[in-house]
């Protein structure tokens, strides 16, 4: 059996946070378990080698190593939860018997890199005091367009009618009531054999419009789009039905381990429709991802709703299409009475890229934004974007959180 048994946030491991902190980080006190209660998480990213490994084809031993390394980073960052990408492209960090090994571990899909990545992730994490959020990307088959590069025996290549290719990557299609059982029955295997505290969905549901091109799901839609008003209305009804089912499924399985999303920041804009924010996005995810965030929400059907509010707390302009004080409130809002925690993603990739305007090189910057949070009591935790940045720390913003807002160590909300 590869589960591993479930663990509480015991004194021992607020001792062990404690003692993993690193010196020059406002002091935890030893042996004294954490009272407060808020997510502070970062998202560990394994598509295209983004956080981790920092390259395919290191050794077993190499990866293990980086991933210890990243883990110890949230600990002496004084977060308590990793959110680990472990299916970002139809594959599998885990022996998984619906996918392959993913390619972004030894460079060939399919190929066993020696241990077992998730499995190692759910027990080094818990024995540091950090929940194990597995992120699972639910519909992404390929960063190409390309069948013949899948292994053989990929389920993409044995069902070719579940594939749509789009914008230069390839998807599975989620009007096919067989595609959203199957990516379910792959993404539960993971629960079903690790001890996850949470299931993680990111932003991506029907992929982010690309211009000139069309998503053909044609035949789909003519087979099961009958009774709605248009294809855009049927195609939120797949995704709704993939949000209630799998919800379902997970609290069936595991009773204690959560189902979260962290869609993009934007429901719709007010100009849209008048329960909308006040943002001007290129866009929406009800009508562009074709993802009522909002119903998902108000409908209970997930534990929590993580939005990626990447914009600045500045005042808006023309040259700005959403506000990350504007949109504090407004999630607040939907989040309130729901009994659905709301916590924020923010956008440390941005801290000191120069790429960015003159407010993302301010190391006060995401420190602001907590502090500005901390006005809606609905808010209960961040996430930060992502673990390369949380270790590496480009401007210093990081570290300002931690000494404005994590001077001791937190419990999970649970």
């Amino acid at each position: 059996m590869r589960r591993m048994s479930r663990r509480g946030f015991t004194v021992a491991a607020a001792a062990m946070v404690a003692g993993l902190t690193a010196a020059g980080d406002a002091a935890a006190v030893p042996g004294r378990a954490p009272s407060r209660r808020e997510l502070r998480g970062m998202w560990l990213a394994t598509v295209a080698n983004r956080d981790w490994p920092s390259k395919p084809g290191l050794t077993a031993d190499e990866q293990r190593a980086e991933l210890m390394a990243h883990l110890d980073t949230a600990v002496r960052r004084r977060l308590n939860a990793v959110i680990f990408q472990v299916r970002p492209t139809a594959d599998a960090l885990w022996p998984s018997p619906y996918e392959p090994w993913a390619e972004y571990l030894t460079g060939v899909q399919g190929k066993h890199p020696g241990w077992d990545p998730l499995g190692t992730a759910v027990r080094e994490a818990h024995r540091r005091g950090l929940e194990l959020h597995a992120w699972f990307n639910p519909f992404r088959i390929a960063n190409h367009t390309d069948p013949s590069r899948l292994v053989p025996t990929h389920p993409a290549r044995l069902h070719p009618e579940w594939v749509v290719p789009y914008g230069g990557k390839l998807y599975y299609n989620p009007g096919l009531p067989e595609v959203r059982r199957f990516v379910q029955d792959a993404m539960l295997d993971a629960l079903r054999h690790y001890d996850i505290d949470a299931v993680h969905w990111d932003d991506y549901f029907y992929p982010y419009p690309v211009a000139g091109q069309v998503f053909d799901d044609d035949d789909a839609f003519a087979r099961y789009g009958g009774g709605f008003p248009d294809r855009a209305a049927w195609r939120r009804d797949n995704i709704d039905r993939l949000v209630r089912e799998m919800g379902k499924r997970v609290h069936k399985l595991r009773k204690g381990t959560e189902f979260g999303i962290s869609p993009f920041g934007v429901w719709r804009n007010a100009s849209t429709d008048p329960l909308g924010s006040d943002t001007q996005a290129g866009v929406q995810t009800y009508d562009n991802l074709h993802a009522d965030t909002r119903g998902w929400v108000k409908k209970g059907w997930i534990d929590y709703v993580c939005p990626q509010l990447y914009w600045s707390a500045h005042p808006l302009d023309q040259q700005v299409p959403a506000n990350y004080s504007v949109l504090v409130p407004w999630w607040a809002d939907v989040a309130r009475g729901t009994g659905v925690r709301l916590y924020i993603g923010e956008a440390l990739y941005k801290a000191g890229d120069p790429a960015q305007p003159a407010q993302w090189q301010d190391p006060a910057e995401l420190s602001r934004h907590l502090t500005l949070a901390a006005k809606y009591p609905e808010v209960k935790g961040h996430v930060f974007f992502s673990a390369k940045e949380v270790g590496a720390d480009r401007i210093g913003a990081m570290a300002r959180v931690v000494a404005d807002h994590y001077q001791g160590p937190a419990r999970p909300p649970r």
